[in-house]
């Protein structure tokens, strides 16, 4: 049997699509199931309307969502255990993708997701819905909106780390790759842009920031995440912010996208096409600053994929991991090579001004 289980904190708006989409892809595939949405002390009709739709309530009250999704796994009696966010509705084909995968012998996996083009979001937002579709799958690394794995391999990890307030989807990630194959459909499920659109760019910005600043305090307290993943008010969900700060702040964070896809394409050209003193090379010259910057972040990830190779059980993920880790100690020495000197560089002229 399969179980799904849905976390769900003030949901009645989304819930009914997000069950009626499990119930029909179930029963499409001929499937034995059951859904179980865990109530997160909501204050509407959430755990109303899962009863409406034959789901099995289980009312907890811990306001994070690892230890939510542990409670709905506890009380499932499938062995497979899907975890579908209360806003993102699944389909029969990349229900199937996921239990062949685990019929032929993966541990786990999650699938990508797609933002419906009709729900408003800034520009910035809107490309990145787009990485959300290719990027998972090449790298073998999804969020939380769809994952599963069978029960052997959740009660092997543990299930979500309930130490952190974030980001407990990409450790669980990892710690099902130790017990075995991790799978990704290609096909994406349907998901809320309402983080996105509730959240500026800057702030986004601002928490990259704070976490390459201080990992562990932002990934293991509420307080940093407050805004963008335990926000209770549902009632402006739908509405797209629309300020003049808003506006000039999605504005740097497209800028700022853009460049950290476009900054590595400069090194395909020439040099001696864009000199320093050039418009073009004053640009590139920006552009690659920038970027150094942002790689620094490569380092705490560079030490989380570290502590998980010396945790793995498998020839494949050694190999896959080792290199990702090989990947990001190459490209965050080459940001710190180059921030140093960004900033030796600058302090210099600085000191020859003053003097």
């Amino acid at each position: 049997m399969i179980s799904f289980v849905v976390p769900a904190h003030n949901e009645q708006t989304c819930l009914s699509a997000t069950l009626a989409a499990i119930h029909d892809s179930a029963r499409a595939l001929s499937q034995s199931y059951e859904i179980i949405v865990v109530d997160d002390a909501s204050t509407d009709a959430t755990a109303e309307i899962a009863r409406a739709h034959n789901a099995r309530v289980v009312s907890v009250n811990h306001r994070q969502i690892a230890a939510t999704r542990n409670s709905g796994a506890r009380a499932a009696n499938g062995d497979r255990i899907f975890f579908v966010d209360a806003d993102t509705t699944i389909n029969p084909r990349t229900l199937g993708a996921a239990l062949r995968a685990m019929d032929h012998g993966a541990a786990g996996g999650g699938g990508t997701v797609w933002i419906d083009w009709r729900e408003a979001l800034p520009l910035y937002a809107r490309i990145v819905t787009i990485l959300l579709v290719a990027f998972p799958k090449l790298i073998g690394f999804t969020g939380g909106a769809f994952m599963f794995c069978t029960r052997a391999a959740y009660q092997a990890t543990g299930g979500f780390d309930e130490r952190l307030y974030w980001s407990e989807e990409g450790a669980f990630t990892m710690a099902l790759r130790r017990e075995g194959r991790f799978y990704v459909p290609w096909r994406p499920v349907l998901t809320s842009g309402r983080r996105l659109r509730k959240t500026s760019g800057g702030e986004l910005l601002l928490g990259a920031v704070r976490m390459l600043l201080s990992p562990v305090k932002f990934l293991t307290q509420r307080a940093p995440v407050e805004k963008i993943w335990y926000d209770s008010n549902r009632a402006s969900d739908h509405i797209l912010p629309n300020s003049m700060v808003v506006r000039i702040s999605n504005a740097i964070a497209l800028v700022f996208l853009i460049t950290l896809i476009s900054g590595p394409l400069w090194n395909l050209v020439p040099r001696a096409w864009t000199p320093w003193d050039s418009v073009v090379g004053q640009i590139r010259l920006a552009m690659g600053i920038l970027c150094c910057h942002f790689g620094l972040l490569l380092w705490p990830l560079a030490v989380v994929l570290l502590v998980n190779l010396l945790r793995q059980k498998y020839w494949t993920g050694v190999i896959q991991t080792l290199a990702w880790v090989a990947f990001c100690a190459w490209q965050g020495w080459g940001a710190v090579r180059t921030v140093a000197w960004v900033w030796s560089e600058s302090v210099g002229w600085v000191m020859s001004q003053v003097l």
